[in-house]
């Protein structure tokens, strides 16, 4: 920064003032967009399309304002990076992260009850009053009002049957903001020893810091005009330009971003895991691959292919394990008995980040204990005010879920290992610079496998399964790693109490705002008209394996005990290896998401970027990889402007041209 700059307040209250309200708008809009016109994604993944798409125009807006009026500081570097992360924390909220399956979580066991499945007599009993509106409301909530379509969205709001809504809004938001105040808590807590002495990489902030960096030193057209980022921006718009015009203009040829490389594999023999492979390709996936550390982007598409010849191998070995040796599961890709691994290594993975920040967290600890001040050093607020906000925050989430039928002990092992999975999951997020995560096994899969069945009581099995459902494990867009980004982005930024403050604000807002337009998106068109398929079944699924396994109570074979030791036993051996010697080429995280969804999508960018980066840095070295990034940098700018651009467009259509995954 400039010597003029340092000595202004870092951020000022409009900046903060300003992401709220944006970070608002963008929970508005989401519903319509993301469902209604099942356009691209505006807040999908962990680098959110609508937030950077804001940041671009923003940030070229104010460049040109400074070149027309050099003395003008209308915003700063610094304040756009406040405002880029509020909006990137609330538009999470309003789709995957929250609110895209919450609403179908309190109406399915009423809409879908039926004489077969007999939900009635088994489900309805066990739903407090409390959590689950009345079935009057259900039912116009799935039909829309009468004259609906032709209501203004003020008269639609006021027609919403509020008062069978209350109790249920009231109840669950208690529990959505006592988890996000352990988020904040926890985030805050682990900060400077990851930030700090960890010195962790963030690869998903890279192109905001590097724009703003520019803009801020007042080189900004010098680096939109660069070569090497126009090459990279050239590439994204014009595959989207013909493949959007295609997709509207059907006579217009198609550039295939898709290759069913499945039929070139056998069916039998070691290479038979690989019959629905994939390879797809989205350039801001592969820019990002380019930008994280070599060790990492290696790690992901290596364990990713490693665990395909795990299937073929066990079936040469003559080892054909059912699926219904899982038993009843709610991850929410776990199919198969060998991706059971995941269970252990995640389990000795977040051992390994608490054995790193022992040093830490034994200070932290005799801090929150002794009386006297504590320093704080670059924290949103203080290590001993996070400790006992982390303790008290999660015995009332204890004490919430005790009180809606839980057992005391299966309420401290399903809370604990909810924000167990989700601390490890922010790590692999945040370090490796994976903008599209899924989790392969969920918390309570864990616990299933080391407790049994016989951990819950039926009601309190409900709880846990629609509790997690909410928060915990659809995390392509969860909470924990934005606060984790934004922990990075404050860190260095001075008035923490107004960065906490609009921290605060932005989630109220968001979820305010997120709520009020799902309700008035269902209740103007009906649920069911709306294109909700991915989450209406993967709701139906969670009701339906509760049933099943309070039915049943049938426990997990021992082949999810074998392959959770064996994942456990291969992680020990992982981090053992990173940890003691410098030159292991592989990163632990890599294992992590081997199984998870997220990899089918991803494993051949993170590949291609590997591959980029590896022959950059063999061949051209340190100075080759400076200019070389600008272009994946370009790639990055230019996909994520297209998908914003068609997205902009399909507000205007029947229909939307998809650039990023959904």
């Amino acid at each position: 920064m400039s010597p003029d700059t340092t000595q202004q307040p870092a951020i000022r209250p409009r900046a903060v003032i300003a992401g709220v309200l944006l970070a608002g708008l963008i929970c508005v809009l989401t519903p319509v967009n993301n469902i209604q016109h099942q356009a691209t994604p505006l807040g999908g993944g962990h680098f959110p399309l609508a937030p950077f798409y804001v940041l671009l125009l923003t940030t070229l807006g104010a460049g040109l304002l400074r070149k027309l009026m050099p003395r003008s500081r209308i915003v700063t570097g610094s304040e756009l990076l406040v405002i880029w992360i509020q909006m990137v924390i609330g538009s999470g909220i309003a789709y995957t992260g929250l609110t895209r399956t919450f609403f179908l979580n309190l109406t399915v066991p009423f809409q879908f009850a039926t004489a077969e499945n007999n939900w009635q007599e088994i489900v309805h009993p066990l739903l407090p009053a409390w959590l689950y509106p009345g079935k009057e409301a259900v039912d116009s909530m799935y039909n829309g009002l009468l004259n609906g379509r032709q209501m203004g969205w003020l008269e639609l709001l006021a027609g919403i049957p509020w008062r069978d809504w209350a109790a249920p809004l009231l109840s669950w938001g208690v529990f959505i903001f006592l988890c996000y105040t352990v988020m904040v808590a926890l985030i805050n807590l682990f900060s400077r020893q990851w930030i700090h002495n960890e010195r962790m990489n963030f690869p998903l902030l890279t192109v905001p810091r590097i724009m703003e960096e520019h803009y801020e030193e007042n080189r900004l057209g010098g680096f939109i005009r660069n070569p090497y980022l126009l090459w990279g921006l050239a590439v994204p718009v014009l595959l989207h330009t013909i493949n959007g015009l295609n997709f509207y203009y059907p006579t217009v040829p198609q550039i295939p971003t898709l290759v069913l490389a499945g039929p070139y594999f056998p069916q039998t023999g070691l290479l038979s895991g690989f019959i629905k492979l994939k390879i797809h390709i989205y350039p801001v996936f592969i820019g990002f691959a380019f930008l994280a550390a070599r060790q990492i982007s290696l790690s992901f598409w290596f364990f990713y292919l490693l665990g395909g010849l795990l299937f073929g191998l066990l079936a040469m070995l003559g080892y054909s394990i059912p699926a219904a040796s899982l038993g009843v599961t709610f991850g929410p890709t776990l199919a198969r008995p060998e991706e059971t691994q995941m269970i252990g290594a995640y389990g000795v993975f977040f051992l390994f980040l608490l054995w790193l920040s022992r040093q830490h967290l034994r200070d932290v600890f005799v801090q929150s204990l002794r009386p006297g001040k504590v320093e704080v050093h670059t924290e949103w607020f203080s290590v001993r005010l996070s400790f006992w906000i982390a303790v008290a925050g999660m015995a009332a989430i204890i004490a919430w879920a005790v009180f809606f039928g839980m057992g005391l002990k299966a309420a401290v092992l399903v809370i604990s290992a909810f924000f167990m999975i989700t601390l490890v999951a922010s790590r692999v997020i945040c370090q490796g610079g994976i903008g599209y995560f899924t989790l392969t096994a969920a918390p309570i899969d864990g616990l299933l496998a080391f407790f049994g069945p016989g951990l819950f009581t039926h009601a309190g099995l409900l709880i846990a399964a629609v509790a997690q459902k909410v928060l915990f494990v659809d995390l392509r867009e969860s909470l924990m790693p934005s606060l984790l980004h934004a922990r990075q982005v404050h860190h260095a930024l001075s008035s923490r109490r107004l960065l906490l403050f609009g921290l605060g604000a932005t989630l109220v807002a968001a979820v305010i705002c997120s709520f009020l337009a799902m309700l008035a998106l269902c209740y103007k068109y009906g649920m069911r008209e709306l294109q909700l398929e991915w989450a209406t079944g993967t709701t139906l699924n969670v009701y339906e394996n509760v049933v099943r396994l309070n039915e049943t109570g049938v426990e997990a074979g021992n082949w999810v005990r074998i392959f959770t030791a064996a994942g456990a036993v291969v992680m020990l051996i992982l981090v053992t290896c990173y940890h003691r010697f410098y030159w292991w080429p592989i990163h632990p995280i890599g294992y992590l998401t081997a199984y998870s969804s997220a990899m089918w999508i991803l494993w051949f960018s993170f590949f291609v970027g590997w591959l980029c980066n590896t022959i950059c840095m063999r061949y051209g070295g340190v100075v080759l990889f400076k200019k070389l990034r600008l272009f994946f940098i370009g790639l990055i700018i230019g996909d994520l402007f297209m998908g914003g651009t068609w997205a902009i467009i399909g507000l205007f259509s029947d229909a939307s041209y998809q650039v990023l995954p959904d």
